[in-house]
């Protein structure tokens, strides 16, 4: 049942993700700085859902800042969904540390349904698909500049 949820859980992220995808504003810099300061501090809570939806965030908004916590997160994270929205995070962010994380963990995390997904997301990212940040124009982080 845990593992039904969890699925779910990503699914709706993903396709959620997909949706607004077009809908996001270009904040000014100080302000995207305060939100991944937030969101930096949210990702060490205690409240599993937080935890889970600011690695989320910290993906979408390309947050370079957030790679060693996610990797800590995914390496050491106590449930499937934290260690895969933690992945998904870690591959849109496309930091190479992050990625490599990823592809380890497709090989050795102790769940096939992590494994599966991050065998999929490390996948999609060497082929270029799906994984660009939606965010363009502000050059406060190198993953979101590149672009």
């Amino acid at each position: 049942m845990k593992r039904v949820i969890a699925g779910m859980v990503a699914v709706v992220m993903i396709a959620s993700a997909a949706q607004a995808a077009g809908k996001l504003e270009i904040q000014p810099p100080e302000r995207y700085a305060k939100a991944e300061a937030n969101l930096l501090t949210a990702l060490a809570s205690d409240n599993a859902g937080l935890r889970e939806s600011a690695a989320y965030m910290l993906g979408e908004i390309g947050s370079t800042k957030a790679v060693v916590p996610l990797m800590g997160m995914l390496r050491g994270g106590d449930t499937e969904s934290a260690r895969i929205v933690a992945a998904l995070a870690l591959t849109r962010i496309g930091d190479a540390r992050g990625v490599y994380a990823v592809q380890r963990a497709a090989q050795f995390d102790d769940s096939r349904n992590v494994q599966a997904l991050c065998a999929w997301f490390h996948q999609q990212y060497s082929e270029g698909r799906a994984f660009a940040s939606p965010v363009v124009g502000t050059e406060t982080t190198p993953a979101v500049a590149a672009r």
